[in-house]
Parts: structure tokens; C-alpha cells; sequence
């Protein structure tokens, strides 16, 4: 009986096309911002307080902070299973880092939402 392990790092397609679109909503995001930042910069608390009060804003920005944490997950997962070889250590870290990016998640709602 052969005991099979996955040890590399071998999802295929479906997370090397959630790798570019996650990186391809960033960079749309990142321009559309600094877009913002070059027109209308604000100034000072209220002027940032005020940028985010629109909805949209909100949502765009926690859309931006879910494809950076799927993005970074697919990153470093990859890396986890490429180079941790004993399986409990390697799911050990698997579990710490998606603990990390939920509380980060968490975190972006939080601050978002309470402006």
C-alpha cells in the first residue's frame, strides 16, 4: 500500500488565475487611488474620513484587502508546501497564517466600517 502525501505545491489552474486576477483587481485599485490622492487630495483627519464615508470607497477598498489576503494565502501556501516537509509542522503553519489573515479581515472590517 503506498501512502500518498502532497508535498508540493501543484493547485493548477485555478490558483495560478486567482493569483492574476487577484493581482489584476490590486493594480486596479492601486491606480484608482492614487488617481484620487493626484485630484482631490485630502487633507488632513477629516479629509480622509471623509473619502472613506463614501460607500463605495468602502467596499472597493475591502475588495482590495480580500484580494491581497487570497493572494498572499495562495503565496504562502505554495511556500509552506514547497519547502516545510513534515506534514504536522507544514499544517501547523497553514493554520497560524490563515488565522493571521482572518484576523486581518476582521481587522479592515472594523476599521472601515467604524469611520
Amino acid at each position: 500500500m503506498v501512502k500518498r502525501v502532497v508535498v508540493g505545491a501543484h493547485y493548477g489552474l485555478k490558483d495560478w488565475l486567482a493569483q492574476r486576477i487577484t493581482a489584476v483587481v490590486m493594480a486596479l485599485y492601486i491606480a484608482a487611488f492614487a488617481g484620487i490622492l493626484l485630484i482631490c487630495p485630502p487633507q488632513g483627519h477629516e479629509g480622509w474620513r471623509a473619502l472613506f464615508q463614501n460607500q463605495f470607497m468602502r467596499i472597493a477598498t475591502f475588495v482590495f484587502f480580500i484580494s491581497l489576503f487570497w493572494h498572499a494565502w495562495i503565496g504562502v501556501r505554495d511556500i509552506f508546501m514547497d519547502y516545510i516537509q513534515p506534514t504536522s509542522i507544514r499544517l501547523a503553519a497553514e493554520v497560524v497564517a490563515v488565522l493571521v489573515l482572518v484576523a486581518y479581515t476582521g481587522w479592515a472590517i472594523q476599521i472601515l466600517w467604524s469611520l
